[in-house]
């Protein structure tokens, strides 16, 4: 049985936030644009937000979402995104009021309100009801002492200065709301001004692409001491069946690297896939006549170029 969930696909093409000169991560803020993106595209990423309450915690994590730098430059291949500078977009938004972001302001206070007073009504309902179990066992404590352990256990996001008394007072205060998405949305930069595409190798960039072309999942593989674990579908319904690291064609590889990468592969039953791109013969005769910077050009290069894999495997296990 198929069960379709409800998601929206997000505006295209929709921002991918470097938060970084130097360090150059890449981020998603929108629940909606990474649901999309791992459903349609098979791009997972790693979620990187940690709980108010615990974080220095690293098991239950959320948004936002870190892209692997192949995933970005695959998304922006593609035409679903573009990569614009976190600080700069969003203080140029903040500087240059409008007329639809005072009515977005003035929507987003109104809901504020709407929370806290179903908040007010939840706790004033909660109070009925413990009011009525204490008559219905037919004692007489402290109602005050008992209501205020009954409310013991409320939300960590109770408004300290909301009114109990009427939820419709005037004096409510109402609740905050973080958005995801920038309002107003962010215009795709003209080509001249966009951001450069992430540095990265191009034999890995070949390797990922090819693998992600026959619909596998890719995750990154610190933990198995690879590249890419690779997935025949989403990793919350699959393990991973390979061990993914990329080399150059050209590139000795050392043979206790094969023999060490084999057995942990067979150890945790999977298999350790090496691969790369084929160096056409022609690449050094024929250089592009409107050279560019040498990233540029060693992507340009692993786009149309034939991968090659292999899958080693410890056969003494």
């Amino acid at each position: 049985m198929t069960v379709q969930g409800s998601f929206s696909a997000p505006d295209l093409p929709f921002p991918i936030f470097q938060i970084s000169q130097t360090a150059r991560r890449y981020l998603l803020y929108d629940i909606d644009t990474v649901t999309w993106i791992r459903r349609t595209h098979n791009i997972l990423g790693v979620f990187i937000g940690a709980l108010p309450q615990s974080p220095q915690q690293n098991v239950f994590l959320g948004l936002p979402l870190e892209l692997q730098p192949e995933e970005a430059i695959l998304l922006v291949e593609k035409g679903l995104a573009f990569i614009v500078d976190d600080f700069q977009s969003h203080r140029k938004a903040i500087k240059t009021p409008s007329v639809e972001l005072a009515n977005y302001k003035a929507a987003a206070r109104k809901d504020g309100y709407a929370a806290a007073k179903a908040v007010v009504k939840h706790k004033q309902l909660r109070t009925q009801e413990a009011l009525q179990r204490l008559k219905g066992r037919q004692a007489v404590p402290d109602t005050d002492n008992t209501v205020k352990k009954e409310d013991n256990d409320a939300s960590i996001f109770d408004n300290p200065h909301e009114s109990s008394s009427d939820p419709t007072s005037l004096s409510l205060i109402p609740y905050s709301s973080t958005p995801t998405t920038s309002y107003p949305p962010i215009l795709a930069p003209s080509e001249q001004a966009s951001l450069p595409l992430p540095e990265v190798n191009a034999s890995s960039y070949a390797l990922f692409k090819h693998l992600h072309s026959f619909g596998y999942f890719m995750s990154p593989g610190l933990r198995f001491g690879c590249q890419f674990s690779v997935y025949p579908g989403d990793p919350l319904r699959f393990h991973s069946h390979f061990l993914a690291t990329s080399h150059d064609w050209d590139e000795e590889i050392d043979l206790l690297g094969l023999i060490g990468g084999g057995r942990l592969g067979t150890g945790v039953k999977k298999g350790w896939l090496i691969g790369g791109a084929v160096k056409n013969s022609d690449d050094n005769e024929k250089p592009d006549p409107t050279p560019k910077d040498d990233q540029s050009q060693e992507l340009k290069k692993s786009k149309g170029s034939n991968v090659r894999t292999f899958c080693i495997e410890w056969g003494g296990m």
